[in-house]
């Protein structure tokens, strides 16, 4: 990650912002049009072939493309910031997503409240040697990938050549998780633990537990800023008015609150969470499946899995979400002027192929990513949300030595700005 000088942010910055008012590049216009009329393709198609509900799910995901790409809202970034030189903007950020969803998801637990008849469910998964394994893998991999499933997708959409990489190889290695998981079910394992039910706290004792936990996180994270005195997240240009909303970037904790709204629509909508990575294994598999290997014959491709490769992709509502964020975030990219890849390293490519591999694998093991799993699990008051989080912090640790391997850099605690 490049550094930067604090003579490049302009003199009206407030630095408790992580956005500043500057000028803006010009619309691509070209780009916008495209999007939009593959926007419109796509959406059509998906409604005739599935039906109104799927379509409404990839409006949801262009809205969480938006969302991501205005913001550049990162978990990968936000745990190297954090690890690295003690910046807790994005982990505060995180906080305030998760309030903010776990009070609509208990809301909606408690209610069963649906907008398509479907009985809401939580991701509430296993806790055991198979996760802990998983999420460590996956947090190397998110920083030597540069970014995590969220990540890769609005990266993607918005130009960046080396998450192309990244994404390949994270179906790769999705695929590959998906056959050895099996193994990897039969590890100790506690089994699901949810911390509203599991304990019988409920789910408003489990969302007061909850709250209480992300209230000492967030004012621990206080306290540890103003000791560690880290360089400030580098602000991103924006501008004011109703243009802000699409050519401006977006405030961090603004995207934080818009995240949150948006995985609890998608979880009124069609019954789980916000996910990212089932969709990888499969378009993997359905790949494999294409070129004559029997991957039906897998444990992973059972049930619904099976399901859903029998049938077109546009049916699986996480693939339909997938293509939304991408397009999403293409367009907004384009709106900012900043839809421009460019070459990519060979050391850059190289940690974006082993990271993509770890993610892809990590992310079968532990039931998820830093969306399934710490996004969504964490919401749906799943303990193995909470360990997620610590092994991939862990993972990032170890991930911050690897990366200079690469010519990766790290931020710095003596640089004015991360």
């Amino acid at each position: 990650m490049a550094q930067s000088s604090s003579s490049d942010i302009p003199s009206n910055w407030d630095q408790r912002s992580t956005t500043v008012k500057g000028p803006l590049q010009s619309i691509q216009t070209p780009y916008v049009i495209l999007g939009l009329l593959a926007i419109i393709a796509l959406f059509i198609t998906t409604v005739l072939v599935v039906d109104w509900v799927q379509g409404f799910l990839f409006l949801i995901g262009l809205a969480l493309g938006m969302a991501l790409l205005y913001a550049r809202f990162g978990f990968t970034s936000a745990f190297r910031r954090l690890v690295s030189v003690g910046n807790v903007q994005g982990l505060q950020a995180h906080m305030l997503m998760l309030a903010v969803a776990t009070t609509l998801f208990a809301l909606i637990f408690s209610s069963g409240f649906s907008f398509t008849g479907v009985e809401p469910t939580g991701y509430v998964s296993p806790v055991g040697i198979s996760l802990l394994v998983g999420a460590f893998m996956f947090g190397i991999g998110m920083q030597l990938g540069s970014g995590c499933a969220s990540g890769t997708l609005y990266s993607v959409g918005g130009g960046s050549s080396s998450m192309v990489v990244t994404l390949f190889f994270f179906i790769v290695g999705s695929v590959i998780g998906a056959y050895h998981l099996a193994y990897w079910q039969t590890t100790p394992s506690l089994g699901p633990i949810s911390l509203a039910e599991t304990t019988g706290f409920g789910f408003f004792g489990g969302w007061a537990l909850q709250m209480a936990l992300f209230a000492i996180i967030y004012f621990g994270t206080v306290l540890f800023a103003k000791w560690k005195n880290p360089p400030k997240m580098k602000p991103l240009t924006t501008t004011t008015g109703f243009k802000k909303i699409l050519r401006g970037a977006w405030p961090l904790f603004s995207a934080a609150i818009v995240l949150a709204v948006l995985n609890a629509l998608v979880l009124a909508v069609r019954g789980t969470p916000w996910g990212i990575t089932s969709a990888f294994a499969l378009w993997g598999g359905k790949v494999l499946d294409f070129v004559g290997v029997n991957v039906a014959s897998w444990d992973y491709f059972t049930g619904a899995n099976a399901e859903a490769l029998s049938s077109t992709v546009l049916a699986d509502s996480t693939s339909v979400l997938n293509f939304g964020i991408m397009l999403g975030a293409f367009v907004s990219a384009a709106l900012q002027g900043t839809f421009r890849p460019k070459r990519v390293k060979p050391g850059v490519v190289g940690a974006s192929v082993i990271g993509g591999l770890l993610m892809g694998y990590g992310a079968r093991l532990a039931y998820g990513c830093n969306i399934g799993a710490y996004f969504g699990g964490i919401a749906s008051f799943s303990l193995h949300g909470w360990i997620w989080a610590v092994m991939a912090i862990l993972g990032t640790v170890l991930a911050l030595y690897i990366r200079p391997l690469f010519g990766l850099s790290n931020p710095k605690p003596k640089d004015s700005l991360c």
